[in-house]
């Protein structure tokens, strides 16, 4: 078997691989600028985290390929299997998962350059990458002494081993079959999340939505800044606060509406006025958001009331997030604070741009001064962005919603020159 891949250690990482493997945030301790590509790759299907990632895929695996020949699976049977187990998979996990396949799967598509067949690679990285032949926790020093004194494999293991390489060849030929879930299989798993699917009202379904005679979407828009203030006026009360990092506040509260997805709240200090802040936020999220691709206003419906759709890329090869929202913001009130409330509405004009359409079930920016010219910005988030777990959100939205707001505190710093000092 041909392993160039794996002996070549003048290939270096190329920069898209780079960022879509640092993008996964698995904080590996290994440095991603001096290692081959190969040894990366291997330390990167044998880290603790992605072998405790997988379990259930080995399992799958050795059914699939260990079956007597009486009762063996045909090859779509097969499909089911791992599909079906993928499913039971943490969302983070299956991520990656797709994220890895998908690439394992560029790298054979230029087997005429690297001699890299799916198997070649399956038998390099399915034993770290599906945690095969580890001795179990409890066994004794005698048990771990007999099972290698003959210094031969055992044979339950290398039958665990070619299971599992075959396994691992048949996902990265699949690749792009193996995630596209059948609808009657998700609807099984009797997901809460499902089940409460989120209505998308229009602009005149709004106004229905309170309990005032003759409301409009403008009243609703009102009604939300006002719960807004009442909110800053009593120091948010009755929200959890959560641990974050890089100096921002993070902290949630349950609804109550049916939903199972919380309300997240970030917070973080911004050396610009708020108005400036409230503009960067509104008119210049390219400059603070990489995945910023595509946007557009629908229809103006007031001064400072629009129709806005745009799009948020996402890491390849996962689908791209398209909004539709109403937003509105004011610059007046009270103490010289600045709003801006947004929220999903179904809206006739818009095609989907992106590849779902995500739903903007709640944000509210709240920029207070703070003195200095330092402005206090609080971001009030709920949002479903398709094809998550409660589970996920719970874990790991809450943080996302603080790296945005430490991003767009990030904008307004300086650029460090680099290089030593000059005397002038």
């Amino acid at each position: 078997m041909n392993r160039r891949l794996f002996k070549n250690d003048g290939w270096e990482i190329n920069v898209g691989m780079e960022k879509k493997l640092s993008n996964l945030k698995l904080n590996n301790v290994y440095t991603l600028d001096t290692l081959p590509r190969a040894a990366y790759l291997k330390q990167f299907s044998g880290s603790s985290r992605i072998c405790n990632t997988f379990p259930k895929l080995e399992i799958i695996s050795t059914i699939c390929f260990c079956s007597t020949p009486s009762d063996n699976v045909s090859k779509e049977q097969r499909l089911q299997a791992v599909q079906a187990a993928i499913l039971l998979l943490a969302d983070e996990n299956r991520e990656v998962l797709q994220t890895l396949l998908c690439f394992l799967n560029d790298v054979v598509n230029l087997v005429e350059e690297n001699q890299m067949t799916p198997m070649n690679l399956a038998v390099c990285l399915a034993p770290s990458l599906f945690h095969l032949n580890l001795l179990k926790k409890e066994s004794s020093p005698r048990v771990i002494q007999k099972k290698y004194a003959t210094g031969k494999p055992d044979q339950k293991d290398l039958n665990e081993n070619l299971a599992a390489a075959q396994g691992l060849a048949h996902m990265i030929m699949e690749c792009d079959r193996l995630f596209e879930v059948p609808h009657e299989l998700v609807a099984q798993s009797r997901n809460s999340y499902v089940e409460a699917e989120i209505h998308v009202p229009t602009l005149e379904e709004l106004g229905t939505q309170l309990e005032e005679s003759g409301a409009t979407f403008h009243t609703y828009l009102n009604h939300l800044i006002q719960g807004l203030q009442k909110e800053a006026k009593e120091k948010f009360k009755g929200w959890v606060t959560c641990s974050s990092t890089d100096n921002t506040d993070l902290a949630f509260k349950k609804v109550g509406d049916g939903n199972p997805l919380k309300l997240w709240k970030a917070s973080v200090e911004v050396e610009a006025p708020p108005s400036v802040v409230l503009n960067r936020v509104l008119r210049e999220r390219h400059l603070w958001d990489e995945d910023f691709v595509q946007w557009k206003v629908v229809e103006t419906l007031d001064r400072q009331t629009e129709i806005y759709q745009y799009v948020l890329n996402s890491m390849a090869p996962h689908p791209s997030r398209d909004f539709v929202v109403l937003r509105t913001w004011k610059t007046d009130l009270p103490k010289g604070m600045c709003t801006l409330v947004s929220l999903s509405v179904e809206h006739e004009e818009t095609q989907l741009l992106g590849g779902v359409r995500a739903v903007v079930m709640d944000s509210q920016y709240l920029i207070e001064p703070c003195g200095s010219g330092k402005s206090r910005l609080t971001h009030i988030c709920r949002i479903d962005l398709k094809g998550h777990s409660p589970e996920w959100y719970s874990k790991g939205f809450g943080h996302l919603c603080a790296a945005e707001v430490a991003r767009i505190r990030n904008s307004f710093q300086p650029l460090i020159a680099e290089g030593p000092e000059t005397k002038i």
